[in-house]
């Protein structure tokens, strides 16, 4: 239904803002963005896109289009008097000792430890009361840390471990193997993998995902059949098996297999799409078992949390929209045979498990709730909880004795505790020693009332104290999408921001799993504006109620919810004097045709679907709404040179038609980090730089041409 006529080259100088700026003085002369039409036709409707050449992120006109953009970008942020207190204040209060909870595997416990600025998190080990010793440094993998860890995971005996490492914030991951005691190298890298975890068979070799090495750019191109291998110690990866996957008229982009504790079977994952699986099992102690279907079919998401002999606990929404826990037997395990174990309730599940037991966490109105559940089905407890906010944790093997889990919210850093499954009692196992003081702010839950009148929460949290005068800069934070819950969690960023007097609110928009599997839907494809409607009666409620207004609010979200804030901007651009989309999904036309992001139709449709599914993401896609003779607000894009989830060409062609079309006197720059990714693994020095810049850029757009809070120590 669509095809793609390439027009004659045009050039037109690409200067839009040549006014002065607001409270500077400065004249902004945005970079020559060639126009090089191609018009595409979608049902009998042309589509122009001028800026199709800056999707070919291996040219060498590109190449100095992100140059030249960076370096107006950085001109302009380098005005910004305080933004190098910004930065000096995040690196201080940034460098802390932080740790993650302990885990066992073979003789050794091991734990993630960063001494404070260190790029990349540090493995450490100890054997019983011995001192802890340096396991695996990611800061020595390269000299600027862009080389990142990703999955790590033992062998069943603990000897051998694999982990994965990532280069530049790509996707595209290699497995190293290591012998434990020695820390020596003992394979060839397996290269190629993507979006894999890594889960070991017993100690003979393990199982990981990946595609078929992409013609064309391997950051662009798409990617659409993935495959399940399976890696036999002492083999070359050519000889990897295939396990799952590869057969060309059933495609599935995201496969992944996982075995369980005891090393029985091998539960294999398949979905064509971000929500949705098939559910396969290998008895892996019979010889050349066959592969057994569990589910045939991506109506539901389903997985197995845990298994006792042949007897399975499955976790799933079929049927279910808040989710159950079902037994079944693996001789015979599809859903005319399941039984239910923990019940749907109004709250939404996300259980774990460990010593023995089962951690059922429900979220209610976006905060957490834990019920410990023995092997049986019985109630023994729920866990009292350190207060209001979000966990993480209690899971681990069947013998372990103790347990651990984190607790935090937005304005109290992350805390972990252990807990004693079988006396009930948790105890404080490490605080952070950082300079914040979370009494001195507070954070409040309210609900408000969306266009169609559908009830959404929004918590909200600044310094106590704060005058409801309509002057506060305020960040309004939003993702709205796939299922994904925003729950409170504490940021150090934040924590900078609410110091200057800022206000931080994040609402949990539909599209989100807060309410369940019905909250995603009506969030999705010709909803989807629902989401947008939800975050714009945000803003509404924090200007009615005189938290901030127009001339102080900025709109933030990263990924989906840099679609949210480009739709938003583009449908009400007097709304909010700052936008800060971070590596959107800006071209609704064309998202489907990069790397795999026609895994991401669940949520959104595609332009190819029908006429009607292509005008609906037409009427929205902020790539094609921005229109001339508007006056948007100041913006700062920001994305990565080496992202191939949500490649950098939608930022590119966002700016490129916001600096074209843009009236009046506000910024609209954009801001490429290179060597970076999605953002997982980006280093700590270029996160702090990002923020400084981010926050530097939204303060003085918002009029200040100091902070409004002194620091008194860096």
């Amino acid at each position: 239904m669509k095809k793609t006529l390439f027009m004659t080259l045009i050039y037109p100088m690409l200067l839009a803002c040549n006014n002065d700026q607001n409270h500077l003085n400065i004249k902004l002369n945005y970079p020559i963005t060639p126009k090089k039409e191609v018009v595409d036709i979608y049902f009998d409707t042309e589509v122009r896109d001028h800026y199709r050449w800056l999707e070919d992120d291996r040219s060498e006109e590109t190449e100095l289009w992100v140059k030249a953009q960076n370096k107006t970008t950085f001109s302009y942020l380098n005005n910004i008097s305080f933004r190098a207190d910004l930065k000096k204040r995040l690196e201080y209060l940034w460098n802390y000792e932080k740790f993650s909870a302990p885990f066992k595997e073979g003789e050794y416990t091991y734990f993630y430890k960063n001494n404070g600025l260190q790029n990349q998190y540090v493995i450490y080990r100890q054997k019983d009361n011995e001192d802890p010793e340096i396991f695996l440094n990611p800061n020595q993998f390269s000299e600027d840390g862009t080389i990142s860890l990703g999955s790590l995971s033992f062998s069943e005996s603990g000897l051998m471990v694999a982990y994965s490492i990532s280069e530049g914030g790509s996707d595209w991951r290699k497995i190293i193997l290591m012998d434990v005691n020695s820390k020596q190298i003992i394979e060839d890298t397996i290269k190629d993998v993507k979006f894999s975890g890594i889960s070991w068979k017993q100690n003979d070799g393990f199982f990981y995902s990946s595609y078929d090495k992409p013609k064309g750019s391997e950051l662009s191109a798409k990617t659409d059949q993935h495959k399940l291998y399976y890696h036999k110690l002492g083999t070359n990866q050519k000889d990897d098996e295939v396990i799952f996957g590869g057969i060309p008229e059933e495609k599935h982009r995201y496969v992944g297999g996982n075995v369980t504790e005891d090393g029985n079977y091998l539960f294999i994952s398949a979905s064509v799409s971000t929500s949705g699986n098939k559910l396969f099992m290998k008895d892996l102690t019979e010889p050349n078992s066959p592969l057994l279907t569990i589910l045939d079919h991506t109506d539901s998401d389903t997985y197995v949390l845990e298994n006792l002999g042949s007897k399975l606990y499955l976790v799933t929404n079929l049927n279910a929209p808040n989710k159950k826990i079902v037994t079944v037997d693996a001789s015979n395990p599809t859903p005319n045979n399941w039984i239910d174990f923990i019940n749907e309730s109004e709250h939404v599940l996300s259980p774990s498990s460990g010593s023995g037991y089962f951690f059922a966490e429900y979220m209610i109105d976006a905060v957490s709730q834990v019920k410990q559940y023995n092997f049986s089905g019985e109630l023994i407890t729920e866990i009292d909880l350190p207060g209001l906010g979000s966990i993480g944790g209690f899971s681990g093997k069947k013998e372990d004795s103790i347990l651990y889990y984190s607790f935090s919210n937005y304005n109290t850093p992350r805390t972990i505790y252990s807990y004693d499954p079988n006396t009930k009692v948790s105890n404080l196992y490490k605080k952070p020693n950082i300079d914040f003081n979370s009494d001195e702010y507070t954070s409040k839950q309210v609900f408000y009332f969306s266009k169609d009148s559908t009830k959404v929460p929004m918590i909200i949290t600044h310094k106590k104290g704060l005058q409801l005068n309509g002057n506060n800069p305020t960040i309004l934070y939003g993702y709205g999408g796939f299922n994904i819950s925003l729950t409170p969690s504490f940021s150090i960023a934040n924590a900078v921001w609410m110091e200057q007097g800022g206000i931080y609110a994040v609402p949990n928009l539909r599209g989100g799993g807060e309410y369940g599997k019905k909250w995603h839907i009506s969030g999705t494809k010709m909803q989807k504006q629902n989401v947008f409607d939800d975050f714009i009666a945000a803003a509404e409620y924090l200007i009615n109620k005189n938290y901030t207004s127009s001339e102080y609010l900025a709109l933030k979200g990263g990924s989906n919810g840099g679609l949210l804030v480009g739709a938003i901007m583009t449908q009400r651009p007097s709304l909010m004097k700052v936008a800060l989309p971070a590596v959107g999904v800006l071209d609704m036309l064309r998202y489907h045709t990069f790397t795999a992001g026609a895994g991401w139709a669940y949520d959104y449709g595609t332009s190819e679907d029908s006429k009607e599914m292509f005008d609906y993401l037409l009427g929205y896609s902020p790539v094609h709404n921005v229109n001339d003779r508007v006056e948007y607000p100041a913006t700062l894009v920001t994305t990565g040179d080496h992202d191939d989830r949500v490649v950098p060409a939608h930022s590119f062609k966002f700016a490129a038609e916001l600096q074209a079309k843009q009236t009046g006197n506000n910024p609209t720059l954009i801001r490429i980090e290179t060597d970076a990714g999605h953002g997982a693994g980006t280093p700590i020095s270029k996160t702090i730089e990002q923020y400084s810049d981010v926050f530097g850029f939204t303060l003085y757009n918002m009029g200040f041409d100091e902070l409004p809070v002194k620091y008194s120590k860096y």
